[in-house]
């Protein structure tokens, strides 16, 4: 029996430019980059190098500090390129795809919950398994009180799990039944008829309320806060399909339906591509050049900017297309009438249209500045039992105590992505917490 949550607090941007429900066509990318930077943890050491051939499957790199994690080329091919960073810094390993995809295959075995960790390290999927707190990839020693999946996102713009992954319940359910040998599963679902909602051997929960509902760090919060020497693990729904259909089919497959959405986009609609194709692929939904607008991988909130020689992220199933703020505005500051800007707090009078969408860009409208409110402006959007603005605060000044005094093993930056939006003095609170996050890991580590 499904347990009902409603989160009285959030707030739903109203954003142009969702994608259509329709899928556009199949990219079938040339160049593929695998990207350890997307992996909060994950220190990378190379096991390929230029020139080798690799299938769909095999592991391109592992983790110095535990070997057995493992991040797999999600093609067939030759590896063209070995793209290095300051001080050498691994950035990504980018393979020519061959024109016929081979699968290093094999027989998953899932009895027990050793064997299922096995599996999952061997096969290369194992980062699609986050831990909390800290947000990193999950340790396999630990022992997760719980694991939680959302199966749906209130984020603006973001991909229709439903339209995505309505038709792999399949392999969504082998993913769950698996992993349910490490802990108990629980499910976030938006409706007690989704699709989702159907799922066996999970606790599965009904979120109402508006956007962040669908961050599986609010459903932890709302379900099962996370304590001091708490270790919960999350998977994306996208993680949990691949889990399954490589415990089904015992291949690495992590082909996904990505939404092209936003308002500078030309057309919206979604395309099945992989993780790492590269936004090039993409030209069609933006003009081909990425001059005065914005790329992002991700949603528009939380999402990492990466530009048209950029690549779809490890995680991600949209890509996000907004214009720059570029154009001044001549007195905005005197013109409260705005009737095309949305505002949050009744600033304008686009509050009397509340059912209109706006064709957002990333001006700030304004600097940044001293904090200037009390932490009520941030408590209105973020449905949690935390003190968002202290946090923030013990964040910047470094303060281990009364981080966790505050909230910090709750959080992860994408769950204040709200009230960095909201936030009239335009400080990059994502950023604050981020940096609360990675103190703590070199502390308490």
């Amino acid at each position: 029996m499904s347990k009902n949550i409603v989160l009285k607090k959030g707030l739903d941007i109203p954003v142009n430019g969702a994608a259509e429900l329709c899928l556009s066509k199949t990219v079938s990318p040339d160049i593929v980059a695998v990207e350890p930077t997307a992996l909060k943890g994950f220190t990378p050491r190379l096991l390929v190098k230029e020139g080798d051939k690799v299938l769909a499957g095999s592991p391109v790199m592992a983790d110095k500090k535990n070997p057995a994690i493992l991040l797999a080329s999600p093609v067939s091919g030759t590896v063209k390129e070995i793209v290095r960073g300051d001080k050498r810094k691994l950035l990504a390993v980018t393979v020519q795809a061959d024109d016929v995809q081979e699968y290093l295959k094999s027989e998953p075995a899932c009895g027990s919950a050793e064997e299922v960790k096995e599996t999952l390290l061997k096969a290369g999927l194992w980062p699609f398994i986050i831990q909390r707190p800290y947000g990193i990839t999950a340790d396999p020693a630990a022992v997760p009180g719980a694991i939680f999946v959302s199966a749906f996102s209130t984020a603006p713009l973001a991909a229709d799990t439903e339209f995505t992954l309505g038709g792999r319940v399949n392999d969504i359910q082998a993913g769950i039944n698996a992993l349910a040998r490490i802990a108990p599963v629980h499910v976030g679902v938006a409706d007690s008829g989704s699709t989702f909602a159907k799922l066996e051997n999970a606790e599965i929960s009904v979120f109402k309320g508006k956007h962040p509902a669908g961050n599986v760090g609010i459903q932890i919060a709302a379900v099962k806060p996370i304590q001091k020497g708490d270790v919960v693990w999350t998977v994306s729904l996208l993680g949990l399909a691949a889990i399954g259909k490589y415990l089904t089919k015992g291949i690495y497959d992590v082909r996904r339906k990505v939404a092209v959405a936003g308002p500078a986009a030309i057309e919206t609609a979604y395309v099945e591509t992989l993780p790492g194709a590269p936004m090039k692929t993409l030209a069609g939904f933006y003009g081909g050049s990425d001059e005065g607008i914005r790329i992002i991988s991700g949603d528009l909130l939380s999402g990492k900017a990466v530009g048209a020689d950029g690549y779809l992220g490890f995680y991600d199933d949209t890509v996000t297309i907004i214009l720059e703020g570029t154009e001044p505005e001549l007195l905005g500051w005197a013109k409260p009438v705005r009737w095309s800007q949305f505002s949050t707090d009744h600033s304008y009078f686009s509050w009397l249209t509340p059912w209109r969408k706006y064709d957002m860009d990333t001006n700030l409208h304004g600097g940044p500045r001293a904090f200037v409110m009390n932490d009520s402006y941030y408590a209105k959007v973020l449905p949690m039992d935390i003190f968002p603005l202290y946090l923030i605060k013990a964040c910047l000044a470094g303060d281990i105590d009364k981080m966790e005094q505050f909230g910090i093993y709750q959080v992860l930056p994408e769950d204040l992505a709200l009230c960095e939006y909201v936030d009239p003095s335009k400080n990059n609170i994502q950023d604050m917490i981020a940096q609360g996050i990675d103190l703590m890991l070199k502390e308490m580590a």
